[in-house]
C-alpha cells in the first residue's frame, strides 16, 4: 500500500492514459470501417491520403501498447515499488500522442492538433515524474 500513496500521481496520470489509449484503440477495432472512411476524407488532400490504413493500423496498435504497459506499469508500482513498465508505458503514450499530432498538423487540423496538446501535457509530465 505504501508504494501506492509513494506513486499517487504517477498512478493517476497512468489511469488517465490507460483510459484514453484503451478507449480508443477498442473504438478502432470495433468501428474500424467507420474510423478507416473518417480518417480517408480527413487525409484526402495530403501525402498521407494513400497510407490511411497503414497508418490507423500503427496507431492502433501503439495505442493498445501504451494502454497495457501503462496497465502494467501500475500493478508493477503496487506490486513491487518499480516504475519501469509505467515510464516505457509513458513514452510510448507520448510516441502515440505525437504521431497524431503529426497527422492533425499535416490535414491542417489545428482544433485537433490543439486537442492532442492538452492530451500530450500530462503525458510528457509523467515522463518527467518517472524518470
Amino acid at each position: 500500500m505504501k508504494s501506492l500513496l509513494d506513486h499517487t500521481a504517477e498512478i493517476l496520470l497512468l489511469l488517465f492514459l490507460i483510459i484514453t489509449f484503451l478507449q480508443s484503440g477498442i473504438d478502432k477495432i470495433i468501428d474500424w470501417k467507420g474510423n478507416l472512411s473518417w480518417l480517408k476524407g480527413h487525409f484526402a488532400e495530403t501525402p498521407l491520403n494513400n497510407m490511411v490504413p497503414l497508418l490507423l493500423g500503427t496507431v492502433l496498435l501503439t495505442e493498445i501498447v501504451a494502454g497495457i504497459l501503462c496497465f502494467v506499469g501500475i500493478i508493477q508500482i503496487a506490486m513491487r515499488g518499480n516504475t519501469t513498465m509505467a515510464l516505457y508505458g509513458a513514452i510510448v503514450s507520448c510516441l502515440a500522442l505525437l504521431m497524431l499530432l503529426f497527422g492533425q498538423r499535416i490535414a491542417k487540423d489545428y482544433e485537433g492538433a490543439r486537442t492532442i496538446a492538452v492530451y500530450f501535457i500530462p503525458a510528457i509530465f509523467l515522463v518527467f515524474l518517472l524518470q
